[in-house]
């Protein structure tokens, strides 16, 4: 599997919000379908003293077209949302995008639109200072 150029930049600032790394990557099958995705991590919630799970889907958008980005995005993220509710209904789902990737492509409204109507749980990170900027 070739990681996202991103990959670690993810990695390690999901470790400095609290969230312990499970799997790099978070495998999953599916009769005869395998799927890798990103990462799974999982934070303990003190107030709840329950497991908190996540899977993290990392992409870059940096191919000239990011609407083609976006397409393989999308199509990737339903299909592991899919898997995950069969397997593992708990954990949930996240596409990881770059601040000013966030900041400008996905502020579009057909984007936004899309967002919404799939509900892609997005986390939205910082490059330089390698920290989860937003959770949404």
């Amino acid at each position: 599997m070739v990681k996202d150029r991103f990959h670690f930049v993810v990695k390690t600032a999901l470790e400095k919000d609290n969230w312990k790394i499970t799997a790099d990557p978070y495998e999953i099958r599916i009769d005869d379908v395998y799927f890798e995705i990103d990462l799974g991590a999982e934070q303990l919630l003190a107030a709840e003293r329950k497991n908190q799970k996540i899977a993290v889907e990392v992409k870059s958008f940096i191919s000239p077209s990011k609407v083609s980005d976006f397409h393989m995005a999308l199509g990737q993220f339903l299909n592991y949302r899919d898997a995950l509710a069969r397997m593992e209904a708990d954990r949930q789902l996240y596409l990881a995008v770059r601040e000013p990737i966030y900041e400008s492509f996905f502020q579009r409204r057909f984007i936004m639109a899309a967002v919404d109507r799939y509900q892609i749980r997005l986390v939205i990170y910082d490059v330089k200072q390698e920290v989860i900027v937003q959770w949404l």
